[in-house]
C-alpha cells in the first residue's frame, strides 16, 4: 500500500466534521473492535461520529469502551462515510440501501470488492483492526487506552488468540504495542474468546449434538428452534465454528445457522492449502483463505445439500 492512500485518507478525515462509520451484519470481534477503535480515535480528534451496526453489539462485546454509543440506524447529516471490515457493501445491511457508497473502505478480506472511493485493503493483515493499528498514527490519530482495547479485541478474535496460520511476528509486535497503553489483555482475551453465557453454551450443545462428517468435512447445524430452546438472543452461531475448528482429522469445518428466510454458513479450513473463500464467493459471500462465510436465501435442508456438494467439488474433497 503506497503512502498516497494514507495522505488521501488523512485529508478526507481532517476535512470532515460529521463522520459515519459502519461494519457488517452479525458483527464479529474484528468488526466491532475496528468500528469502535476508529470511532473513538476520531472523537478524540474533535470529530462528531456516529457508529452504526445493523444488528447492534452482541452481549459478549458490550464491555468494550464506546459500545454504548453504537446505533442500529444511520442518521442523515454526515459528510464522510467509512466502512470497516466489510468485504462488500451489501453486508452493511438493509438500513444502508438508500445511503451512498462509502468514501473510505478499510478492510483485510482478500475478497473485498473495492466499493469505496478510497480503498485501504490489506489482505496480508490478520485483522482490519491490525490495519487500523498500523495506519491511525499516519492519519494523525492517537491510539489511547480505550482505542487500543478495541483494536486488540479485533486482532485477538480474528486470529483466535493468535492460533490462525497467518499470525506473524509483526502481529505479535502490534499486540505488544497496544498492551503498552495499559489495556488488560488477559481480561479482553477471556471476555472475547473464553467466557460464554449459559444460553450460548446450551446453544452449542444443540449444534454439537448435530455434528456430521462427510468426505473430510465436519459440520454442525443450528436451527431457529435450537436458539429459542437455549434462550440465546443472537442470530449467529455463538462462535460454535471455533469449537468445530478444533476437531482433528478433517479438512473443512462448517456451521449452518437457520435464519428464517435464509441460512448463514461459516467455513473454516482445518488443513494448510485449503482456500474456503472461493466456496463462499461462489455463494455470494466472502472472507479469507482460512475462514469465510455466506448468507444464502432459502430453506435449510435444500441449502445444506447444495453447499456441501459445492464445497466438496470446489475443494476437491
Amino acid at each position: 500500500m503506497t503512502v498516497d492512500i494514507d495522505i488521501a485518507i488523512k485529508a478526507k478525515l481532517e476535512a470532515a466534521q460529521n463522520i459515519l462509520i459502519a461494519s457488517h451484519v452479525r458483527p464479529d470481534g474484528d468488526a466491532i473492535g475496528s468500528l469502535l477503535g476508529l470511532g473513538l480515535a476520531l472523537q478524540a480528534a474533535g470529530k462528531t461520529v456516529q457508529m452504526v451496526l445493523s444488528d447492534g453489539i452482541p452481549a459478549s462485546f458490550r464491555h468494550l469502551p464506546g459500545s454504548d454509543q453504537v446505533k442500529k440506524e444511520p442518521k442523515d447529516g454526515f459528510d464522510l462515510f467509512v466502512t470497516v471490515d466489510c468485504a462488500d457493501f451489501r453486508r452493511v445491511g438493509k438500513q444502508f440501501e438508500t445511503v451512498r457508497h462509502p468514501d473510505i473502505n478499510i478492510d483485510h478480506h482478500v475478497t473485498n470488492e473495492r466499493f469505496g472511493q478510497l480503498n485501504l485493503v490489506e489482505p496480508q493483515a490478520v485483522a482490519t483492526a491490525a490495519v487500523l493499528t498500523d495506519h491511525l498514527s499516519k492519519w494523525g490519530l492517537e491510539i489511547s487506552r480505550d482505542v487500543a482495547a478495541n483494536l486488540a479485541t479485533g486482532i485477538v478474535t480474528d486470529t483466535l488468540g493468535f492460533r490462525t496460520s497467518n499470525t506473524t511476528p509483526a502481529s505479535l509486535r502490534q499486540m505488544a504495542m497496544l498492551m503498552e497503553t495499559g489495556i488488560d489483555m488477559p481480561d479482553l482475551y477471556n471476555r472475547s474468546l473464553v467466557r460464554r453465557s449459559y444460553a450460548a453454551a446450551k446453544y452449542w450443545g444443540a449444534g454439537l449434538s448435530s455434528l456430521t462428517t462427510l468426505d473430510g468435512i465436519v459440520y454442525g447445524t443450528l436451527r431457529i428452534a435450537d436458539r429459542k430452546n437455549a434462550g440465546y438472543g443472537g442470530n449467529d452461531d455463538a462462535d460454535l465454528i471455533n469449537v468445530i475448528s478444533a476437531i482433528e482429522d478433517h479438512a473443512v469445518g462448517m456451521v449452518f445457522v437457520e435464519q428464517g428466510d435464509s441460512v448463514k454458513i461459516s467455513w473454516r479450513a482445518l488443513q494448510p492449502g485449503i482456500d474456503v473463500s472461493k466456496v463462499a464467493q461462489f455463494f455470494g459471500g466472502g472472507g479469507h483463505q482460512a475462514a469465510a462465510g455466506a448468507d444464502i436465501p432459502g430453506k435449510l435442508e435444500e441449502i445444506q445439500l447444495r453447499v456441501l456438494a459445492a464445497t466438496r467439488e470446489k475443494l476437491k474433497l
